[in-house]
């Protein structure tokens, strides 16, 4: 695992979409085409600014997955995920790339995993972007985590604090507004992407990730796994770092 402390929330979002966008390249030279995951949320706003503006990136031969999405929000919601990354990232890309909503209001949701699945189990996952819920949450995937199942997306319940989280970031008028169910990406088919890189700002993320990065890993805190992910950056700055033991020193 590699760290890069960045404090300026500018110069972070740019080194983290440039260390994306050298990924995709780099998939795209060897293979012709290339898969991304993409996270929503606060922490990637001004990372998926930046990507959109990387320069050298056939985005017409990249397949973009989302992480997640909630049940039953119609994509008109404001805290849709998917209505977040066509009307934040998609919108401003040069050309389009081949998008794979998660349609959280599907009629059967059992049948629009099965959807999902069919169409990302075979392929390789080139960069996963992600962050570190204030539970510990990776994607959706809330504490205790299912670390053992194979499919690529499960269905999940949303913990007390993960909707707390994000009803506290301004995306629903009530905690009872948030969807107590999501569909998520799996925390093994986030492990099998070849390139994560996580962002993690703010003290309210610190105990999180000192539990993520120097605790035991354990599903009582999903993100703990990426200690064993063969290549992880986190991007963090100091107030996220400060409960670290020992913190990475500030890159800038």
């Amino acid at each position: 695992m590699q760290f890069r402390l960045i404090n300026d929330p500018t110069t972070m979002a740019q080194e983290a979409a440039e260390d994306g966008a050298r990924t995709l390249r780099q998939a795209l030279a060897a293979r012709g085409e290339a898969v991304a995951v993409m996270a929503t949320g606060m922490s990637q706003l001004g990372m998926l600014e930046a990507l959109a503006r990387a320069p050298s990136i056939d985005w017409s031969r990249v397949t973009v997955f989302h992480l997640d999405e909630y049940i039953g929000l119609p994509s008109t919601h404001p805290a849709s995920f998917r209505r977040y990354l066509r009307e934040r990232f998609l919108a401003h890309l040069p050309a389009q790339p081949s998008f794979i909503p998660i349609d959280g209001d599907a009629t059967d949701i059992d049948d629009e995993r099965a959807r999902l699945n069919r169409l990302l189990d075979d392929r390789q996952i080139d960069l996963c972007f992600a962050g570190i819920g204030e539970n510990g949450h990776l994607a959706f995937n809330d504490p205790p985590a299912d670390f053992q199942t194979r499919d690529s997306y499960i269905e999940v319940t949303l913990d007390g604090d993960c909707r707390h989280q994000q009803f506290a970031e301004g995306w629903f008028s009530t905690p009872n507004d948030v969807p107590a169910r999501a569909i998520s990406m799996s925390i093994r088919r986030i492990m099998h992407s070849k390139r994560l890189l996580l962002l993690a700002s703010g003290q309210r993320k610190a105990d999180a990730l000192r539990r993520a990065i120097e605790g035991p890993v354990t599903p009582a805190c999903p993100a703990s796994i990426i200690q064993r992910h063969p290549d992880c950056t986190v991007y963090l700055d100091s107030a996220a770092a400060s409960s670290l033991r020992d913190p990475p020193r500030p890159v800038n």
